[in-house]
């Protein structure tokens, strides 16, 4: 099968020159065993059964026997055998060699499974679904790139509406991207399955119902894109859930959750602002895919176009996701703005070398004037002499075209965009 490239290649290739091993994480079906895989010489499978009883073996014996193979040498779910980790950070610490290993990970172990942090040795980096651009539905016309550059641009998006609600609900999942028919729309709910029956126990071995974890899921789906609180989510399980779930078994399943690279928070700005209106401080959750969203509460492409609102929350979760993969490769971070009259912009994106642009994220074309005057006002709120002036306004919309407007705001659809 033919690699696809991954927008996350780049990065792994430049820490792979400078450190001796790379961690890959990330939720489950992401693409991380093919893409440790396409940069690796040699893998070791540590969830193969039929070597179950030789790992085991070399794990209470010998562990750098695990080390024996050609570089860079993959161990794909290292997870499974921690163990694994101190051995490569030692031949780290020894050959002082670069680009030797690769480790591929859907979840994050137990605190003490590992004697040391690896820091210095082993870098880690975030692989999330496919963004559009990597599913070659984006155009790739326009980058961030050019945006932070302040260039004129110009592009055309080949997605209509029902495109879009189709790639929402068929989330970026590789496996599904190649299916034409209605089965892509299963991966989805077949990841939801695994997730709530089989990785949630798995992780650390702790018995936890799969019912009281597809509630909490479903809340999360039903509050997509906002700033809810885990006393609402709570009460919200409960209202759908015979017996209450307490406190800290919510606190240990949404910890589950993010453990597993399930959900996401996106932090409130910490821009430096001259309103006189409190910042609203509290994250926002986001599903890794938006497609979890639509699997948990059974929503179809054609229920998005008949229902908005709602698609309008998972169009912003959609953003959102492919936001954070393009400013990942910039060392980019997303956050969000709303103060206590819930004025609010959607994202925030703010690079290391401390350049920012605001973003606002609307579904159709018809919003696109009224997000363009709400930046601007955005821009009148920051006080620019501590932390600059915005290299960019944007409307990331679902519409066709991308431009720059009279009054310099740019207006990107999301399938002309790329890293």
């Amino acid at each position: 099968m033919k690699y696809i490239p991954r927008v996350i290649d780049k990065e792994i290739n430049e820490l792979m020159e400078v450190m001796g091993a790379v961690l890959i994480e990330g939720c489950k079906w992401c693409g991380k065993s093919t893409t440790g895989a396409f940069h690796s010489k040699s893998v070791i499978e540590f969830q193969n059964p039929d070597r179950k009883a030789e790992y085991e073996e070399i794990k209470n014996t010998k562990p750098s026997l695990f080390l024996n193979g050609d570089k860079p040498r993959l161990f794909d779910e290292w997870q499974m055998y921690p163990v694994v980790w101190d051995a490569i950070r030692t031949d780290v610490d020894h050959s002082r060699l670069k680009g030797q290993y690769i480790l591929t990970g859907s979840a994050k172990p137990s605190e003490g499974e590992t004697m040391h942090t690896g820091t210095g040795r082993i870098s880690r980096v975030l692989m999330r679904t496919m963004s559009l651009y990597e599913s070659g539905e984006s155009t790739g016309e326009i980058s961030l790139e050019d945006i932070f550059m302040g260039k004129d641009i110009s592009g055309v998006s080949k997605l209509k509406l029902e495109d879009i609600a189709s790639a929402i609900v068929r989330g970026g999942w590789p496996a599904s991207i190649e299916v034409k028919s209605d089965s892509k729309y299963r991966f989805s709910k077949e990841y939801v399955k695994s997730l709530i029956h089989e990785d949630i126990k798995y992780i650390d071995g702790i018995e936890r119902n799969p019912e009281k974890m597809q509630s909490l899921l479903r809340s999360l789906a039903r509050n997509i894109s906002t700033q809810v609180s885990n006393t609402t989510i709570s009460d919200d399980v409960n209202n759908m859930f015979d017996s209450k779930i307490s406190r800290p078994t919510l606190n240990d399943y949404m910890n589950t959750l993010e453990k597993l690279f399930v959900i996401e928070n996106v932090r409130a700005t910490n821009l430096n602002l001259r309103s006189k209106y409190a910042m609203r401080t509290k994250p926002k959750k986001y599903f890794v895919d938006p497609s979890i969203a639509t699997a948990i509460l059974n929503i179809s492409p054609s229920d998005l176009i008949n229902d908005l609102k709602t698609f309008g929350f998972l169009f912003e979760s959609l953003c959102i996701r492919d936001l954070k993969i393009y400013s990942q490769s910039y060392g980019g971070e997303i956050s969000f703005y709303r103060d206590e009259k819930d004025f609010e912009v959607d994202a925030i994106l703010r690079l290391e070398n401390g350049k920012w642009g605001a973003i606002e994220i609307k579904l159709g074309a018809g919003y696109i004037d009224e997000a363009a005057k709400n930046l601007i006002k955005f821009k009148e709120r920051v006080d620019t002499k501590k932390c600059g002036e915005p290299s960019f306004l944007m409307v990331l919309t679902g519409a066709n075209y991308s431009y720059k407007r009279d009054d310099g705001v740019y207006v990107v659809s999301i399938g002309t965009l790329k890293n």
